[in-house]
């Protein structure tokens, strides 16, 4: 077997296949297909040196060096629950290039036909489940809970995953864009948030929490805006993450900076307050999926306190998570990587799609404010399959 891992100066869509693994990064961008081996296990201790899946995948990057794949790498999607099965495996091929030499047409936004949409759950049962999550919050079982919903949709017809992707990347230019290849299907999503990029020992983390819609109105956009910065609800729910975040890292940093106040990130449809972390690790056998591990779930996608909010939200949500709200990217052989949390995502399989959004709930939360903001976030897939949101929830 001869495999290595290539660098690119462009990359053409045309030759792009459904089960090629692609993350599109305002850094480097990675392609990758074939699977050498999988890594047939859940994370869960992934975040500790000495535990089994450290192990493995280190005899996983020697196999394969010995096979003939010089800078073996391990990419692929770590579910919301760490303790369940993640879908994480070494390529027989991987090359880099620039998101920009990315070369395919301009796509317009081809419309689908839904046969059927079904919101999981409906209204007036996320407003309930909003409403006990607030009142866990209130009585101290919780500081914040995020709870979310999926809309499930059947087209008239298969969907190209591949296809799809592009048309994220084209109205999403500045998102973590990535396409998993799932059996018989694909993960794909353009995700604002960066959990983890590890470049030798710097690391970098930029959590987001607390948002508001945007306008088409420049006026109406930046009052949105200066509201999101003044919101004492959004500001709290927000430090809530960036604590957690200094709690897991600064016993395994030598230096550690996170701003006091957050700045905000916009996307096509959102305003986010976010905060760029940084530090230089302590110990240079740390690797970019240790330290992801433990980062993840974050307060962001979670809760505070963790296990309480887990359990909470496994109560509380008509669904199993799975790979939503979890993390995709990948983690080379020197232990550089890049994470970014699963959100702004759908999973497609043929002719069905399954979207998923999610809110952070705290004392102040309104249950119907929510709803709404689940349904902005919604809209960064749906207009990748041509739908608004009045036409989703009109159908």
């Amino acid at each position: 077997m001869s495999t290595l891992a290539a660098t690119s100066s462009s990359l053409d869509a045309r030759t792009l296949q459904h089960d090629d693994f692609l993350f599109l990064s305002p850094d480097n961008s990675l392609h990758a297909r074939g699977c050498y081996a999988a890594l047939p296990a859940a994370v869960a201790d992934g975040g500790y040196l000495q535990g089994d899946v450290q192990q493995q995948v280190k005899a996983l990057f020697a196999r394969a060096r010995q096979d003939g794949i010089a800078r073996p790498l391990l990419v692929g999607a770590i579910p919301f629950d760490k303790r369940q099965p993640a879908r994480l495996f070494v390529p027989q091929q991987s090359r880099w290039f620039a998101r920009d030499a990315l070369q395919h047409e301009v796509l317009p936004a081809t419309p689908i036909r839904a046969r059927q949409i079904r919101e999981v759950p409906e209204h007036d049962t996320f407003c309930q489940m909003v409403s006990a999550g607030v009142a866990a919050t209130r009585s101290g079982e919780l500081n914040k809970i995020v709870l979310s919903r999926l809309l499930d949709i059947d087209t008239d017809q298969p969907l190209d995953s591949i296809r799809l992707l592009l048309q994220l990347n084209q109205q999403n230019p500045w998102s973590y864009n990535f396409h998993v290849p799932l059996e018989q299907g694909a993960l794909l999503g353009a995700s604002p948030e960066l959990l983890l990029h590890k470049q030798g020992n710097h690391i970098v983390s930029q959590p987001l929490a607390g948002s508001a819609r945007r306008s088409d109105d420049p006026v109406e956009d930046q009052r949105l805006r200066r509201t999101l910065m003044a919101s004492a609800k959004d500001r709290h729910e927000h430090r809530l993450v960036t604590d957690d975040i200094q709690r897991v890292l600064a016993p395994r940093c030598r230096t550690l900076t996170i701003p006091d106040t957050p700045e905000l990130l916009s996307t096509p449809v959102l305003w986010h307050l976010a905060t760029r972390v940084q530090g230089e690790v302590l110990d240079p056998q740390e690797n970019a999926l240790s330290i992801a591990c433990l980062l993840h779930p974050t307060p962001a996608l979670c809760g505070v306190p963790f296990e309480a909010a887990r359990d909470r939200i496994a109560q509380l949500e008509p669904f199993t998570r799975g790979l939503f709200g979890g993390i995709v990217g990948w983690c080379d052989d020197e232990g550089n990587g890049q994470w970014v949390v699963t959100i702004r995502c759908g999973e497609v399989r043929q002719n069905r799609v399954r979207l998923f959004a999610g809110a952070g709930i705290v004392p102040d939360s309104q249950p119907v404010s929510e709803w709404h903001e689940t349904g902005v976030k919604l809209s960064t897939m749906l207009r990748a399959f041509g739908l608004r949101q009045d036409q989703e929830c009109a159908a």
